[in-house]
């Protein structure tokens, strides 16, 4: 491999460990919206090594499905039910978590598989990012509400870098993207989606400390009454 697929593979093992990792931890707080959808992501990430290290065409094609997931559904739509848990008190059944997840990946195969919808998928992705984003802006607001102003701030540069992203995604190619070794656009949006898995774990955190009497739990609470 040469340098840039090097670097490519250890931004995609960076995500990879980072989605399993905080994936981990929402599924020990019995958190499944968010832990799954992180694994998810995760999965994607592990894909995308063999693509980069290989160029393997199955990798690729996997890794594409679940990015698509993702983006359209699983981070705007699973990933904020999952963070409404601490901030509206939403405790879905395991009817409902299985649902969140069948009929997103039943759409995203209508989403990666029918010509039609091709013209706009790229502002269909944008829109669902940006509807996040304003979501991720009110749990920031919640986090400096409850004196968590570093929290708030590391979130806020994870909101920033991954909206930033979700905007050049499918509407600007950086200058020499091909061959530039650190500044392309897979380096980027790879290590900015490790860091935004980080932040929104440590942000649910201390909101979820508030709502339990003490500082940052150590141990599992149930998600569900």
């Amino acid at each position: 491999m040469d340098l840039r697929s090097v670097v490519l593979v250890l931004s995609s093992a960076l995500l990879a460990w980072s989605s399993f990792f905080h994936g981990w931890k929402f599924v020990k707080r019995r958190n499944f919206l968010l832990g799954l959808e992180m694994w998810i992501v995760g999965i994607s990430a592990t894909n995308a090594i063999g693509y980069f290290a290989t160029g393997n065409a199955v990798s690729y094609e996997v890794a594409h499905f679940f990015d698509a997931f993702s983006r359209g559904f699983g981070m705007p739509i699973i990933a904020v039910a999952g963070l409404m848990a601490i901030t509206h008190g939403y405790k879905p059944t395991v009817r409902q978590d299985v649902a969140a997840f069948v009929v997103p990946a039943a759409l995203t195969f209508v989403l990666v598989g029918s010509d039609f919808v091709a013209p706009v998928l790229p502002y269909f992705y944008l829109t669902m990012w940006i509807l996040l984003s304003i979501y991720l802006a009110y749990f920031i607001k919640r986090l400096l509400e409850i004196g968590e102003t570093l929290r708030a701030l590391a979130l806020a540069l994870g909101l920033v870098t991954s909206l930033g992203i979700a905007g050049i995604y499918d509407f600007y190619k950086i200058p020499g993207d091909e061959t530039n070794v650190f500044f392309n656009f897979y380096t980027l949006a790879l290590c900015s989606w490790a860091y935004l898995m980080a932040a929104i774990y440590h942000g649910y955190c201390a909101i979820e400390g508030t709502k339990s009497g003490g500082a940052v739990l150590k141990s599992p609470t149930p998600y569900r009454s």
